[in-house]
């Protein structure tokens, strides 16, 4: 029988304080996830061209034959895309970590120089954007090692994190640590703080993600416009900029270079940047800056 063992518990209501840098009262990450390139396509051998996050929820092109269009809605988010949200963020200095995707930077050199040029935190999103969950084990492994040497290639060091798309396999987190490197993982949904966990022996710092936040709401019809994006991403800040008096909280913000690289969409991430970068105790922050501070802050529970 597979292991069902579930934490449904958590801090129990009384979270450690975070005590982010400077006395923040919440701490904000960006994520820009760099995908493009590295999805299922027959050009890459597989049987079907991926459409997933794009202006179409379902090919009408028949599986087995490529479909130009979601082909092109896939290089729109790195050759457009990519360069709207990183003038973005260069334009406020603000920081973002990028969810790389290994072939995709393979694939796309000016990026993969900017990434460097600006010293971007960069978390492994896989060696192709495939579910993991799809990988047996040995599969699996050599994904992981193939990304990770990879970006050591591309980027000029090793990525401190891991996140794979939506979902992680059961054998994902122990491979991951076999691998060794990561400072921490983000394969879980599952707070608004990080948290620690035992991977047989070892302590494995989990930075949670979040599927909210995020431009996939696009997507899932839940907002249509800049403006609601920014409004919805406002509400979570308020909520959480509020508790944070007492018991600072972490924010993840998760965009898409197909998505909210489009000019009316990137209106709303370009409000909220502003919005944020306005009030004071707010740390936007890089993920591996993060993961280190809660390291050295709130290190793993003896035994």
């Amino acid at each position: 029988m597979q292991n069902l063992t579930r934490d449904f518990v958590g801090y129990g209501g009384e979270p450690p304080h975070a005590r982010w840098p400077g006395g923040a009262r919440l701490a904000i990450n960006f994520v820009v996830n760099f995908e493009e390139g590295s999805e299922e396509s027959l050009a890459n051998g597989d049987a079907r061209t991926e459409f997933a996050h794009t202006e179409t929820r379902a090919s009408p092109v028949p599986t087995g034959r490529r479909d130009l269009a979601a082909e092109s809605m896939f290089e729109y988010g790195a050759r457009a895309g990519f360069w709207r949200l990183h003038r973005l963020f260069r334009e406020r200095d603000l920081p973002y970590t990028v969810f790389a995707c290994a072939l995709a930077i393979e694939r796309n050199p000016p990026a993969a120089k900017a990434i460097r040029d600006a010293g971007l935190d960069v978390c492994c999103h896989g060696w192709r954007w495939i579910e993991h969950y799809k990988l047996d084990e040995d599969q699996e492994r050599e994904h992981i090692r193939r990304a990770v040497a990879s970006l050591k290639a591309t980027l000029g060091a090793a990525p401190d994190g891991w996140y794979c798309r939506y979902g992680p396999s059961e054998n994902t987190r122990r491979l991951t640590v076999e691998q060794g490197g990561f400072l921490y993982d983000s394969d879980s949904y599952a707070d608004d703080l990080p948290f620690w966990l035992k991977v047989g022996d070892v302590d494995r710092l989990v930075v949670p993600y979040s599927l909210t936040h995020n431009d996939g709401q696009f997507i899932r019809g839940a907002v249509a416009t800049g403006g609601q994006f920014f409004e919805f991403l406002k509400d979570g800040f308020h909520v959480l900029y509020a508790e944070g008096a007492e018991s600072p909280k972490l924010m993840n913000v998760g965009l898409h270079m197909r998505i909210v690289g489009q000019p009316a969409r990137a209106a709303g991430v370009a409000r909220f940047l502003d919005y944020v970068k306005s009030f004071p105790d707010v740390w936007i922050a890089p993920r591996n800056a993060i993961a280190r501070h809660w390291a050295a802050t709130h290190p793993p529970p003896a035994g």
